[in-house]
């Protein structure tokens, strides 16, 4: 088994994996850090905890949608960019209400 570290939120993490995938967990890492740092930005630093949570939760509806087959259509200007955050956001934050 290998060790990989990674950065999430700025803060490094060690992660084990099989020997030859670690260049496939730190793009994992890489992206899910996205997620986390979105969210970050649209709540605040509210604990890795939390963050973590929100941006498992917004990759999982992400996935859902893929595997539904639903069909997802991307905005076409940044305003429209900001408000499917918003709108992400305020889906996750409404998930995650008493947490």
């Amino acid at each position: 088994m290998a060790t990989v570290t990674v950065e999430i939120n700025g803060r490094p993490h060690q992660v084990g994996c099989a020997e030859g995938q670690q260049d496939r967990v730190k793009d994992l890492a890489a992206q899910f850090d996205r997620h986390v740092r979105q969210v970050a930005g649209d709540v605040g630093q509210v604990g890795d905890l939390r963050l973590f949570l929100m941006a498992g939760l917004l990759l999982a509806d992400e996935n859902q949608d893929l595997k539904s087959g639903a069909q997802v259509e991307l905005p076409a200007d940044d305003a429209a960019i900001v408000e499917a955050l918003n709108e992400a956001a305020a889906r996750i934050e409404a998930l995650t209400a008493g947490l």
